[in-house]
């Protein structure tokens, strides 16, 4: 089972481990801790994105109450994985609660996107390892980069650009298995109009909140309109 969870995660581990390094260079570069933090960073709280924004505000002296409301906001998408994951993990037992923390972007697109066999059991099983193999990567990049950052000099120009090249093929990836471009565009458009009103250091969060606010408002339409849907065809 080991080997074809690591098959599956191979694009995962192609993109953490660049941008898990990312991140480790930056901590020990920007931030006077120790460098076996980063990692520790990595386990605890595991939030990619989250975790370079957190650097980037502790860097300028933010308070934690900044950084705190920064990261909810940067990560408050992780609510809407967990509530459309309930299904798939009941019954998962010990593990249900790790499958939650361990909902990333790319874990999340993982899940939803692959094939499934009818052994609930098994594929939670499956599902557990994809989400402990897929932070290994990650904390493994972070302490690569730590560790490099501490005592090697180099220009790490570019390398954040892994984070975007990994959404890119997991976006088409999850287009392939959904067959749904609502979202993409949506995205792409909340982005574009972000960048025209917002000011470099909000246009994330903007983009974010705007994406929410119109998923929510599809969402409670389509809620809205399924009880006349069922009354007109009876």
């Amino acid at each position: 089972m080991n080997q074809s969870v690591f098959r599956l995660t191979l694009p995962i581990l192609f993109g953490y481990l660049p941008l898990g390094m990312a991140f480790g260079v930056l901590f020990s570069t920007q931030l006077e801790y120790a460098w076996w933090a980063a990692p520790l960073m990595g386990i605890v709280i595991y939030a990619g994105a989250g975790q370079i924004l957190a650097v980037s505000l502790l860097a300028v002296n933010a308070g934690l109450l900044e950084v705190f409301i920064a990261m909810f906001v940067l990560n408050a998408r992780h609510l809407f994985y967990g509530l459309s994951l309930l299904g798939q993990f009941k019954g998962a037992g010990w593990r249900k609660l790790y499958l939650i923390f361990g909902l990333t972007d790319e874990t999340y697109s993982l899940l939803t996107s692959r094939p499934r066999g009818s052994d609930r059991a098994h594929e939670q099983e499956v599902d557990f390892r994809i989400t402990g193999f897929n932070q290994c990567y990650w904390v493994a990049g972070c302490a690569i980069g730590a560790l490099l950052g501490d005592n090697v000099a180099f220009d790490s120009t570019g390398i954040e650009f892994a984070l975007v090249a990994l959404f890119i093929v997991l976006t088409l990836e999850q287009f392939k298995a959904l067959g749904e471009g609502f979202p993409i565009w949506l995205g792409a458009a909340a982005a574009g109009v972000a960048m025209l009103v917002l000011p470099p250091a909000h246009q994330l969060i903007g983009a974010i909140a705007l994406v929410t606010a119109v998923l929510l408002f599809e969402y409670r339409k389509h809620r809205g309109q399924a009880p006349g849907e069922e009354s007109s065809h009876g």
